[in-house]
């Protein structure tokens, strides 16, 4: 039925029910979003959806109003934040006498207020009967945001923007659907009531032929981005930036360009008839020459409107020629530190940012798989949460966007990084497409990876395709650039760039194996987590200063989950130049916290004024809190004490679980040596020179300091991330700096 999808899509096209000449429904543009391959708990339902009568776009402001930023390397710890965003244009047409006419403008600094300023642009009426509870009820919005979009999610300022008047989003009101059930094999439409084109739709359900299976696509010249060298470099200075701190993970993009001798349309069949994904899509705008080909794999984000749901992928290997050998492919990729390692960080970073919209205590691993595709093997991970009061499905959306597995971590600092090095906009690729409900927040967003996306000029289609990788310090050049051209390969040979025989690669249905879930103890309690703003009352609460970390809300929720009030300071946002002891000692006095976290964070510990003070001050006794350091926090202590930060002895380690010695003393009180923490740091404090601190644990294996205690004061820092998926007993260990009193 999957095929048979398609080829009612192009019936109904032909028919004038869709397309080019619906014009008694909608305008002409077409978007599909489709679940290929067979019915799974990812693919579910595809929707086509019918002409629409409003649509929405969005295009790059022009230099004066948001211009260019100055050069500046965030590989080597420059990162340029923008406190206050200048918002943008959305420019509301409709569809009036067989063109898009301009209606009104809508001005946003968010996509979540763009979506609440659609509500008045929207229908509220049901539609005339009820589809699936997982479906749209009502008319929606569905469409595409590039990853251009991460001006107006992320606090940087980019160097190399898209051309003024590019296109940045678009989204179309959706009042009329056809829906394939794959579950039941059944195809129904919706509408509202009085609406005559779900009973033409229905005169039409069975008219139709088959699509034809295509040929070969006609070869075509094609362009790269970048060399083999330069891609093997670009790696080698992030693995650099990594060694020295900077940040943990960069997923990094490679182009291909070149003609298409045919129309966009074929490209996406092809594609469904060689590597069917549960998160395919295809989008076309006649008027603008543009048109979107999309098989992904990856769910970014998906709501009910009660709780929100998110998919990372990390970790891959190919499908085995035999039962055998794709089984020891797939053991071999669940063993490997680099795959896991790559894959908890990106776990870490989704749990991260889904706290943001979530109640404390209910953001869980619901399941941990590997999902086998038609040629590749990955590694999955399901994560839930209950939104708390005044989320929903548009903040959810902002909170995620761009999705953490195309970008890397800590986010800000990485999606800075990738401007730098990619020296390009990235257009729709690693953007979403998907659909929202904007009144309950229902939705379904993919990320727009094995994405084509093409342009029409002068009657000939000219296209580019992008892939990557995440790049971590495990990472080698030569297998890495190999990767990012086989995960663009099949793209590549589908627009005629490339030659290839499919059948040398091992191909099979897609299946799913359950694993065993990677996840800390549930906090039961749900103390409330806020952010300074003003006069904020903090008397008794946890203050926790944030880094510019991408785990900072798993260590608020985490605390939160305790049952302790946390409030959070962002530290690299704030004024960072007047903190000086005398300023630093008044903001804790007008604070009253009970207890002090200084976050982990990006770069070394004197890129945050405010961490580096307020480890003076404890040390000096000027403020009397008892104080944690994680990370950034606990090297920020070592070096106030004079202690030496140098780079990690046995390099860095980021996302992998290492074996601790201690001596069950301060917060390792209760429990057993050794214990399991996950790391996720390039630098490290040294014993070189006098300190008053000292040494309560160690990496077994390596002997290198994983915390620090002060013999007297309630002053404590580890070196490792106790809220991390795997630091099981992470938990207890907060538990016991939460019961530290407060020196005299």
């Amino acid at each position: 039925m999957s095929r048979d999808f398609l080829s009612l899509n192009a019936h109904w096209k032909k028919m004038g029910l869709l397309g080019e000449k619906a014009v008694h429904f909608g305008g002409p543009d077409e978007l599909l979003l489709y679940s290929g391959g067979p019915h799974t708990h990812l693919a579910q339902f595809s929707i086509i959806c019918g002409p629409s009568r409003k649509r929405v776009l969005v295009r790059q402001p022009n230099r004066n109003k948001i211009p260019a930023g100055k050069k500046h390397s965030p590989l080597s710890g420059e990162v340029v934040l923008v406190k206050e965003k200048s918002p943008f244009v959305a420019e509301l047409e409709e569809w009036k006498h067989g063109c898009w006419y301009h209606s009104t403008s809508i001005f946003a600094s968010s996509l979540s207020e763009l979506l609440t300023k659609l509500k008045t642009h929207t229908p509220y009426e049901n539609f005339e009967t009820s589809p699936n509870p997982a479906l749209p009820q009502r008319p929606f919005w569905a469409g595409a945001f590039a990853y251009d979009m991460v001006q107006w999610t992320q606090p940087v300022q980019l160097q190399h923007l898209p051309d003024e008047k590019e296109l940045l989003t678009i989204l179309w009101l959706v009042e009329r659907i056809v829906i394939h059930d794959k579950e039941h094999d059944r195809i129904e439409n919706y509408a509202l009531p009085g609406d005559t084109w779900g009973v033409k739709i229905s005169e039409n359900m069975e008219t139709y032929e088959p699509l034809k299976e295509l040929q070969k696509p006609s070869p075509s010249a094609e362009t790269s981005s970048m060399s083999d060298e330069e891609h093997e470099n670009t790696i080698e200075a992030i693995c650099e930036s990594i060694r020295a701190g900077q940040m943990y993970q960069v997923n990094v993009g490679r182009w291909w360009s070149g003609e298409i001798k045919e129309h966009p349309r074929n490209v996406f069949q092809r594609l469904n008839e060689k590597n069917p994904a549960p998160f395919s899509a295809y989008l076309e705008v006649p008027d603008l020459g543009f048109s979107l080909v999309c098989s992904s794999p990856e769910s970014l984000l998906k709501s009910d409107g009660v709780s929100v749901f998110t998919s990372p992928i990390k970790g891959t290997r190919p499908r085995g020629a035999n039962v055998e050998q794709e089984k020891e492919l797939r053991l071999e990729m669940v063993n490997d530190e680099k795959e896991r390692a790559e894959h908890r960080m990106l776990v870490d970073l989704m749990r991260n940012d889904i706290s943001a919209v979530a109640e404390v205590g209910s953001v869980k691993v619901e399941r941990f798989d590997v999902e086998a595709y038609s040629q590749v093997q990955h590694l999955v991970s399901h994560l839930s949460a209950v939104l708390k009061e005044g989320s929903n499905g548009l903040t959810a959306l902002q909170a995620v966007f761009p999705g953490g597995s195309i970008t890397g971590c800590p986010r800000t600092v990485v999606c800075a990084a990738i401007d730098e090095l990619e020296k390009r906009p990235r257009s729709f690729w690693t953007g979403s497409i998907g659909w929202i409900d904007v009144f309950s927040g229902a939705s379904s967003w993919n990320i727009l990876i094995r994405t084509l996306i093409a342009q029409k000029r002068k009657e000939k289609w000219f296209a580019d395709v992008a892939a990557g990788g995440g790049i971590t310090i495990g990472s080698h050049p030569k297998t890495e650039v190999q990767e990012a051209k086989w995960k663009a390969a099949a793209l590549r040979k589908a627009c005629g760039w490339i030659e290839g025989d499919d059948k040398k690669l091992p191909t099979g249905e897609l299946k799913s194996y359950r694993l065993d879930i990677e996840g800390v103890p549930p906090a039961t309690l749900k103390a409330e987590v806020r952010f300074v703003d003003g006069d904020t009352d903090a008397k008794g609460c946890v203050l926790l200063i944030d880094n510019l970390d991408s785990f900072t809300l798993n260590i608020a929720h985490a605390i939160a989950g305790l049952g302790h009030e946390v409030l959070i300071y962002r530290a690299r946002e704030g004024e960072t130049d007047i903190w000086d002891s005398g300023s630093c000692c008044a903001f804790i006095d007008r604070l009253q916290p009970s207890h002090i976290v200084l976050g982990p964070g990006p770069g070394v510990p004197t890129d945050s004024p405010l961490t580096m003070e307020l480890a003076h001050a404890v040390l000096k006794q000027q403020i009397k809190v008892p104080l944690l350091g994680i990370c950034l926090g606990h090297q920020a202590l070592g070096v106030a004490a004079g202690m030496e930060l140098i780079r990690a002895p046995n390099g860095p380690v980021h996302g992998a679980p290492r074996s601790c010695e201690h001596t069950r003393d301060g917060v390792f009180s209760t429990l057993q040596s050794p214990t399991s923490f996950t790391r996720y740091n390039s630098l490290a404090v040294s014993t070189t020179g006098a300190s008053p601190f000292i040494e309560t644990a160690h990496e077994a294996v390596t002997g290198a300091i994983m915390a620090i205690q002060h013999p007297v004061l309630q002053i404590h820092g580890v070196q490792f991330h106790p809220e991390s998926v795997g630091s099981r007993e992470g938990l207890e260990l907060l538990k016991s700096f939460l019961a530290c009193k407060a020196d005299a």
